[in-house]
């Protein structure tokens, strides 16, 4: 695999030549698509046909954001609609088990429409445990309000959408629930106790260590590194992340782009792969962000490689037999119909 440690957007529904030309060159691991990729599912397919042309790899992974709620590149009157995480937690709250029947279906579902299209990466599940004094950033797009039901939940969504066919990946690695600020607007600072943010923020991540990717949160954590985010934080991704939480998965780093990072991208991009991140993610699809990004990224590191490799490996070659309106059927009936 001689791809670079990177996962690029492109900026409209179609590529452009010099789009196309840059992705040739640069061959980036995966790639990632938002609202401004989509119109409908012919122009989709076609989008995630062309992107994988220009790396030369079949199977190379395309990200969405389609976690429901809203957060959902996929939306009416092509995709149907899915409820946020929170919604899952709150269905039939005196039986867990069919909580967690239903979020597994529902992430099953999804996978399905992801699948029709070409993508087969879904960043899904949020692991984030909010806190009542957190930023409303996270809010019901967690599944619940304690590492359990996170947990319990998340790990019904990632079978749902492995057996369909789709990886997902876990975020924000470890924790983002206690932040008071979007970090797409600035950094958020955590001053938390380290065994408060063990026993809490941390647990869900540790409890799906086995999943093949996962989303650094770009986040300062005072009890374990005063002045760097997770994602540019040697410390915490090989103390917290590798071994406390014990992830061995392919580590990507949020989006470079957001306001919480500083410095220029070559920066950027050097610091977080510097830290421990396998590769970075930059989702805006600017050309002249993306070259900066790539003039400090490199090829796959060999731990990297392994990585992406074992990843690819999680894909399932024959999913899951699925009865699609049944499916449909029984999930619209379990939220009397809210998202049908």
């Amino acid at each position: 695999m001689n791809s670079s440690a990177a996962i690029l957007g492109c900026a409209g529904t179609t590529l452009t030549r010099e789009e196309e030309a840059f992705f040739r060159s640069v061959k980036p691991w995966g790639f990632i698509l938002f609202k401004r990729n989509i119109a409908d599912p012919e122009q989709v397919r076609a989008l995630t046909t062309a992107l994988r042309e220009t790396v030369g790899r079949p199977d190379a992974p395309i990200l969405i954001d389609q976690e429901g709620g809203r957060v959902a590149r996929l939306q009416p009157p092509h995709w149907k609609t899915y409820p946020p995480g929170r919604a899952y937690g709150e269905l039939v709250a005196n039986d867990p088990l069919v909580a967690r029947e239903i979020t597994r279906l529902g992430a099953r579902l999804i996978a399905h429409d992801l699948r029709a299209i070409g993508v087969n990466v879904d960043c899904v599940p949020v692991l984030d445990v909010p806190d009542p004094l957190g930023h409303e950033i996270i809010g019901d797009r967690a599944y619940g309000d304690t590492p359990e039901q996170v947990a319990s939940l998340g790990r019904a969504a990632a079978e749902g959408l492995l057996a369909g066919g789709v990886l997902p990946i876990i975020k924000h690695i470890p924790g983002h629930g206690r932040a008071l600020s979007d970090s797409h607007l600035e950094l958020p600072v955590v001053k938390a106790k380290l065994s408060e943010l063990d026993a809490r923020d941390f647990a869900p991540f540790r409890v799906l260590s086995d999943m093949p990717m996962a989303m650094t949160a770009h986040v300062v954590y005072t009890a374990l590194d005063r002045r760097r985010p997770a994602t540019t934080s040697r410390k915490i991704i090989k103390k917290v992340i590798r071994e406390s939480l014990g992830f061995d998965g392919l580590l990507m780093s949020d989006d470079l782009s957001m306001k919480a990072l500083t410095g220029d991208f070559r920066q950027r991009a050097r610091d977080s792969l510097s830290a421990g991140c396998d590769v970075v993610l930059h989702c805006n699809g600017d050309m002249a962000e993306m070259d900066a990004v790539m003039s400090g990224v490199g090829k796959l590191s060999k731990e990297g490689r392994r990585r992406a490799q074992a990843v690819m490996g999680r894909l399932v070659k024959v999913v899951e037999p699925f009865d699609v309106d049944q499916a449909r059927a029984r999930f619209d009936a379990a939220f009397d119909g809210r998202f049908a």
